[in-house]
């Protein structure tokens, strides 16, 4: 799957002609000699979820830190890319080069210490490779699965002590993987590798331009020297050295093997059996549906004489109530429009997704395609709110498109304010910053909010939806409903087939957003979305239809929250992968993880009760429509 993103994303970079640039993914050309800077990204840690700069540690700065303009993903997400003391020249290797010597002082050494702890690790980048520590092999693996980043450093015991030293990895030997092209000296990076070591460094005599070091002639050997501990005063020499290997990996390839994962087979048979399973379930649920209202349809529609009373019997008794207009429905437009709006995000992006442009190789091109279209989706949330709100013959529609406009980004907007304000107590580089953060409101109030409001206009020119039987002034008493007919019941048994279609690719979600790796299987992505889309309508539509037998007629709101209380076992799911798969110690991380997990089960309430609803409206409004009604 991963080779075909790749092979796409390559044939439309490289069409000489007729071809288009995608940012931070085109191939770049080195020839033999040609400057090779390496940046430093954020510090990163599955423990504590909170980035941090690369220059908070005292680590070795070149004379001016720029930063590289990050895109609005890429601050969302914490990125801080920055230049580097590190920089190679392409196929020159380099031995023992000294970067800089430093003594920590307490502020420091405490630093570097509780970043250990947390077992953080530094992130670089190299022509847009990350730099990955490859793991040793297993079981006579032959193919490199990678670790993203290095450690900061490690703790160990003294021999005969329960004493823990703190050591730092200050020497880091680069290895840069290169594919040349056959006719010209050209070649271009498919691999940037890093091995970190702990040495303690000695030398006769610092000289700012040439210190010859006593520990390291050539190349570091393992286990050759002492490891350099992190302590008060105790001056650090960072060293690095580099080496260069042809290799015939291909450039539109060198993902390929960033993005190998040790389950990867058991990610593609999980899919494919979850895909079965529900799809088999749907079929059945589809011909039973078909085959009971095939039968109810033709015998209501028969032309003899049986007696009028009799006729009307289960949900065509109600078909002077069923399209009466709910408890508080102007909130269920307002939610049925922002459904709409994030569905709509949520399809484009996977088109995009679809088409390579949103690979890892593009650092943030995801969020900032989601932010943008949730943007734009504006106009698609006002129509559809106002078409609803006509139908339901609302009169204040100024107030039903403010409510749209505002209700769901607003209660985003204030947790995302909160955890964002604890990330700053933090010192984190996760925190967004202050003009970001003015940009996503300017984008909410001058792009996103003018849409609505057009799209709303739109909508309230169109003429109202027509219901397809008369609404009786007088509305009908419900009988009392059996047991597995009560609403709460109902509802929390319709959300488990949607939930059970998504929770396999749910735990590979929550893995590549929490222990920072990589997610590319976008094609299964879209696979699961269709088929979470036909479970939830088929569910509502079933159990709607059930209700509908049972006269009862509210099934308006019952419709969206049966699909929507998917999100519950959701975010039920969270928690257990909280407790089970992550190391969190922190409270404040701890706080983090749930408010973003409950930022990402709301929307998913939204998006999944707004399927339900719409699948339920046009199931009722077909078979109103199917029969003879005096």
């Amino acid at each position: 799957m991963e080779k075909s993103y790749s092979w796409i994303l390559a044939f439309l970079l490289i069409t000489p002609i007729h071809c288009f640039y995608l940012p931070g993914v085109a191939p770049r050309d080195f020839q033999k000699g040609d400057p090779l800077p390496v940046k430093v990204n954020k510090l990163s840690s599955t423990k504590t979820q909170l980035p941090y700069d690369y220059y908070f540690l005292s680590y070795c700065k070149p004379q001016k830190i720029v930063n590289s303009a990050e895109n609005l993903g890429e601050v969302l997400r914490g990125d801080r890319i920055e230049n580097s003391v590190y920089s190679f020249k392409m196929r020159e290797e380099k031995s023992c080069q000294i970067a800089c010597r430093h003594k920590p002082d307490a502020e420091d050494a405490k630093n570097f210490k509780e970043k250990i702890d947390d077992e953080y690790r530094v992130n670089m980048i190299l022509d847009n490779l990350p730099v990955a520590v490859p793991r040793p092999m297993r079981d006579g693996n032959q193919a490199k699965v990678y670790e993203h980043g290095f450690r900061v450093g490690f703790k160990r015991k003294y021999t005969g002590t329960n004493d823990e030293k703190y050591f730092i990895h200050n020497h880091l030997s680069f290895k840069v993987v290169y594919h040349k092209d056959r006719e010209t000296d050209s070649a271009r990076i498919v691999g940037f590798e890093v091995t970190p070591y702990s040495v303690n460094h000695e030398y006769k005599e610092w000289k700012e331009q040439d210190t010859q070091l006593l520990t390291c002639t050539k190349n570091i050997i393992p286990g050759g020297t002492t490891a350099q501990e992190v302590e008060t005063g105790k001056e650090i020499v960072f060293t690095y050295d580099v080496t260069f290997e042809e290799s015939d990996i291909k450039w539109a390839s060198r993902w390929d093997t960033y993005l190998l994962m040790n389950d990867d087979q058991i990610h593609w048979f999980s899919i494919i059996n979850s895909l079965m399973i529900v799809l088999f379930l749907s079929g059945m649920v589809a011909m039973i549906m078909m085959r009971t209202l095939y039968r109810d349809i033709a015998n209501y529609n028969q032309l003899d004489t049986q007696d009028e009373a009799q006729e009307e019997t289960g949900w065509k008794l109600v078909h002077g109530d069923v399209f009466r207009p709910p408890l508080n429905s102007g909130l269920l437009c307002v939610y049925v429009g922002t459904g709409v709006q994030i569905f709509g995000m949520t399809l484009v992006t996977m088109m995009f997704a679809l088409l390579g442009f949103l690979s890892p190789s593009n650092r943030g091109g995801l969020m900032t395609a989601m932010v943008l279209l949730w943007v734009f989706m504006g106009l698609f949330a006002g129509y559809s709110s106002a078409r609803l709100y006509k139908m339901f013959k609302g009169t204040e529609w100024k107030k039903n498109t403010l409510k749209t406009a505002f209700m769901f980004p607003g209660i985003l907007f204030s947790v995302f304010f909160v955890l964002n304000a604890l990330i700053w107590e933090e010192k984190s580089s996760g925190a967004v910053p202050f003009g970001t953060m003015f940009a996503l409101v300017v984008l909410w109030f001058g792009i996103s909010v003018p849409l609505v409001f057009v799209g709303s206009y739109l909508g309230f020119k169109k003429p109202a939806i027509e219901e397809p039987v008369k609404t009786n002034k007088i509305p009908r008493q419900i009988p009392e409903q059996a047991w597995y007919m009560k609403p709460i019941f109902s509802i929390l048994i319709g959300g488990i087939l949607p939930f059970g279609a998504v929770f396999i690719e749910l735990f590979f979600i929550l893995t590549s957003i929490w222990l920072n790796q990589f997610y590319y299987i976008f094609g299964f992505l879209f696979i699961v979305f269709v088929i979470l889309i036909i479970t939830c309508a088929e569910i509502t539509t079933v159990l709607c239809y059930f209700q509908l037998c049972s006269e009862d007629y509210h099934w308006w709101w019952r419709s969206y929250l049966t699909a929507g209380s998917s999100a519950l076992y959701l975010f039920l799911y969270s928690i257990f992968y909280f407790f089970t798969k992550l190391e969190i110690t922190k409270v404040v991380s701890g706080i983090l993880y749930f408010g973003y997990m409950l930022i990402g089960t709301y929307a998913f309430f939204v998006l999944t009760g707004t399927i339900g609803f719409y699948a339920c409206f046009w199931f009722v409004r077909k078979i109103y429509s199917s029969v003879k009604i005096d």
